[in-house]
Order: C-alpha cells, then structure tokens, then sequence
C-alpha cells in the first residue's frame, strides 16, 4: 500500500472521528433556570384570640429555585435544582436539594427518573392551578403530601397529549428526608383530557411515609393512604377547577389510633386582559373525622394579578384561614386552639418571577 493511499485513509478516519465528536458535542447541552416565589405582607394570626409572634408585617422569599439540566443527548440527561427559602418569622435561611435525578426519556410516552424528583399529584395540580407563588395546593398547604421526594419513577403522555400518567416507588419522606427504611412508598397519578381545555385526573398514595425503619421505638402499625381527584376547565382567561382528597391515617403511621380526613379546594381565574386578572380560591377540610371531628380548616384568599411582563407577575392578595376544634400545622403556621380556635389574615404583595 502506497504512503499516499495510507495517509488518505487516516485523513479520511480521522475528519469522520472529528465529525461524529462534531455531532454528539452538538447533541449535549446545558440548560440554566431560576424561580422566585416573594412576598411582602402584614400578618395576623391569633389563636385563642391571642396575637401570636409571627403577625406583623415582613419580606419573605418563599423559595429561589435555581436549577441546572444537562443533556446529553436526546435519551439522556441529568438535572440538580436546589431550594432556597428565608421566612422573616423563622429568622433563618435554608438551602437544600429539590431535586437531582438522572433522566432517561424512551419518548413522550415514557420517561424514567431515578433520584429526587417531581412526585405524581403536587406539581401536576400547581401546573395547572398557576398561583403557586401564593398558595400551595390543598394537600401540600396541610401537609398531606409533598412535591418531591426520593426514588423511581416513571411519566408520559400519549394520544397527543390527551392521556397522561405518573407513578413513583418513593422513601416516603420527603425530598428533605431521604433515608431508608424497610418498605417503599408508591404513589400514581392518570389524567385524561376527553376535549380541549378540560381535565380530569385521579391519583393515589400508598406507603408508611419513611416512617418503617428498623430498630426504631416508634415502629409503623398502619398505611397511610390517600385519594385525589381533580376537575379542571379552561378557556381564554378563564379557568376553574375543583380538588378532592381523602387520607387515611396520614398522621397515625407510628400510633395505634386510626383517623381519617378529606376536604376539597375550589378556584377560579380570570384573565380579562393579557395584563391584568382576578382569581379566587376556598379550600374546607375535615381534618381529623374520626379522633376529632371538631377539628375543621377553612381558608380562601382573593386577588388581583398584574402580569408585568414575560415570566414577571405580580398579585395583591388577601388570604384569610380560620381552623376550629384544635391546632393545625398548615403553610401558614400552627393555627387553633382548644377555645375559640385559631384565625390568621394575611394582606400584601406577592410576586413572582421565572428565568
């Protein structure tokens, strides 16, 4: 073989190694996000009709997302997105891990997760409820479920995007919890949208919430379990919706007493120009049926939104929760008492802002 037919055939091997490095360089990339959630508001919670030391007025920033997803090629990719919050009646801030997973997506109809991502029923609802940088949903704002946590999951959507699905097998703790414990938790979401703009979904809970660990003095005795349902219309600027669920002994997991709670959110939006809208929202939840059925949370909030620009908006809002026949741990702090409850009233400026 001639010196020239061999330098020929490197060149040749060469420039097509450069090309396919060429090739595969351009199929990886990097994407950078942010998501602000921040308030400024005058606070007023009194239980038993005692002002307690979180009312006042104060800067909150509720959460800054800041998230970085690598791809690597159309299969694969690998994304961190961490949590920062600072809340001026805590006077502390925190920094943690939201999510970090590493993404295998098959096609639209099946994309695989391993590590700490999006549960199945939380973020699917603040989706489509849009003001989370006001509220959280019902079973988040009450502390009946959560929007990340650790372990395998699988997602899709298929008849052009009509039908959709979700399940996780999960620690049960919590994204800010993930230790082991002797069973997992699996919890699964279904959607189906039968005509443009509306949705129904159903979605179930079922595991020991990371309580199962052996060797603790507090071992689990029950399941918890829970039911969602959700009924969503939107057209234009408008959009309403309804939210159901039902827990069965979300709070017994490690005690011998038993209990059940359910309770529904309902909320409407209104968009009447590209620039400004009115939304409103109640939620009422029966939270201890059968250890203490006195014990009720009832909560609305209403408000004017100002979408400032592309990813910047902006909303006034009042909220008002009152819970009766005991205390309650909710977003927004402990509320109740054993006389005459617990009332907390909120007023202020809310904004958000996404990169």
């Amino acid at each position: 073989m001639s010196t020239t037919r061999v330098l020929l055939q490197s060149a040749i091997t060469l420039a097509a190694a450069i090309a396919a490095t060429a090739a595969q360089a351009q199929d990886e990339s990097t994407t950078l996000s942010g998501k602000m959630f921040a308030d400024f508001s005058d606070i007023s919670l009194k239980n038993d009709g005692v002002s307690q030391p979180s009312s006042g007025y104060g800067i909150d920033v509720k959460r800054f997302y800041f998230g970085v997803l690598h791809s690597f090629d159309k299969t694969w990719a690998v994304n961190l997105t961490t949590d920062f919050n600072y809340v001026g009646n805590d006077g502390e801030t925190n920094l943690f891990v939201k999510k970090a997973y590493v993404q295998a997506k098959v096609s639209d109809a099946l994309i695989g997760r391993l590590g700490a991502a999006d549960t199945p029923w939380v973020p699917f609802v603040e989706d489509i409820y849009g003001y989370r940088y006001v509220e959280l949903e019902i079973i988040d704002r009450l502390k009946f479920g959560t929007s990340s946590d650790w372990g395998l999951s699988a997602a899709g959507k298929t008849m052009g995007g009509g039908l959709n699905y979700a399940f996780s097998v999960i620690n049960g703790g919590g994204y800010k919890n993930p230790t082991r414990s002797s069973t997992m938790d699996a919890e699964g979401r279904i959607g189906w949208s039968p005509i443009k703009g509306f949705m129904l979904a159903a979605g179930f809970y079922n595991g020991k919430l990371g309580k199962d660990i052996d060797g603790s003095v507090t071992p689990a005795v029950h399941t918890a379990e829970r039911y969602t349902a959700l009924a969503a219309y939107s057209k234009g600027g408008f959009k309403v919706a309804l939210e159901w669920f039902s827990a069965d002994n979300w709070n017994q997991v490690t005690t011998v007493a038993t209990d059940k709670a359910d309770g529904y959110s309902l909320w409407a939006i209104y968009d009447f120009s590209p620039k400004y809208g009115v939304f409103a929202r109640a939620d009422d939840a029966n939270l201890s049926k059968t250890l203490n059925p006195a014990l009720e949370d009832k909560y609305y909030n209403l408000g004017f939104a100002i979408h400032a620009r592309k990813n910047v908006d902006f909303s006034i809002v009042y909220k008002n929760e009152k819970v009766d026949g005991g205390t309650w741990n909710t977003s927004n702090g402990v509320i109740g008492g054993v006389v005459s409850g617990g009332k907390f009233e909120e007023i202020g400026l809310w904004a958000q802002v996404v990169f």
